[in-house]
């Protein structure tokens, strides 16, 4: 039992953690759409004004790519912060802890719906950035790194001063949300097995009866019960 809330435990780290990283990586995201006045620069392009020494925008992809993106960290982070209230809740005022079989396969599944969204979020970021990256060391003048971008002039009103940091904190973020994720089906499928055995233990012990009686767990069978009916021993007179 004491494992058993031990891995409960680490659990509800993991749903705290994996909420931080859902609040990061759509932050993140937002906040460099916000500096590209509500552009997605997600496999997007730049130009370059080599009269004003400017970076410009020559094409970006559609505005519901990041909102995607965000809104699948945000649905993560909801979750998340749902069921580490509810354990919480459930702790302090029942003062115990029981987990049934039906809610952990529910959570099996929902682990396996997250791990999808964010496999495939996490690669948006990764492609998307690198689009962008090699459109901008392609396109502007002296710069062997994305990162070195930042440092330059951006067309008005684009805020380019951060983009590449805000951008690969939200991969990061995704992906360790995405390990979180994968732990946390671990532990899960562990607290699972651990469940059915301790009940077939229970069962099996549960009253003895003779063999049938422990083998079913029915502690109304009785011995005399589970006796052969024929060549029987003859009772004493």
């Amino acid at each position: 039992m004491m494992a058993f809330t031990g891995l409960l435990l680490l659990e509800l780290a993991l749903y705290a953690s994996c909420f931080v990283c859902g609040i990061v990586a759509a932050a993140s995201l937002t906040i460099v759409q916000g500096n590209f006045g509500g552009l997605c620069m997600l496999y997007g392009n730049v130009n370059y004004n080599a009269t004003a020494s400017l970076i410009g925008i020559q094409s970006s992809s559609s505005s519901s790519l990041c909102y995607f993106v965000s809104a699948i960290s945000v649905m993560v982070a909801v979750v998340c912060f749902s069921l580490s209230l509810y354990w919480v809740y459930t702790f302090c005022i029942d003062g115990d802890i029981r987990r049934e079989r039906v809610w952990m396969n529910l959570i099996v599944a929902v682990c396996g719906v997250f791990l999808f969204f964010l496999l495939i979020t996490g690669c948006m970021l990764k492609i998307g950035r690198d689009s962008l990256c090699n459109s901008v060391i392609h396109t502007v003048p002296n710069i062997t790194r994305c990162e070195e971008a930042q440092t330059r002039k951006w067309a008005s009103p684009l805020k380019g001063g951060r983009f590449y940091n805000n951008l690969l904190k939200a991969e990061t973020a995704v992906w360790v949300n995405f390990f979180f994720w994968l732990i946390i089906g671990v532990l899960v499928i562990v607290q699972r097995r651990q469940s059915s055995g301790s009940k077939m233990i229970v069962g099996g012990l549960g009253g003895y009866g003779g063999p049938a009686g422990g083998l079913f767990g029915d502690p109304g069978v009785t011995a005399a019960e589970t006796e052969p009916f024929f060549n029987r021993p003859p009772r004493p007179q």
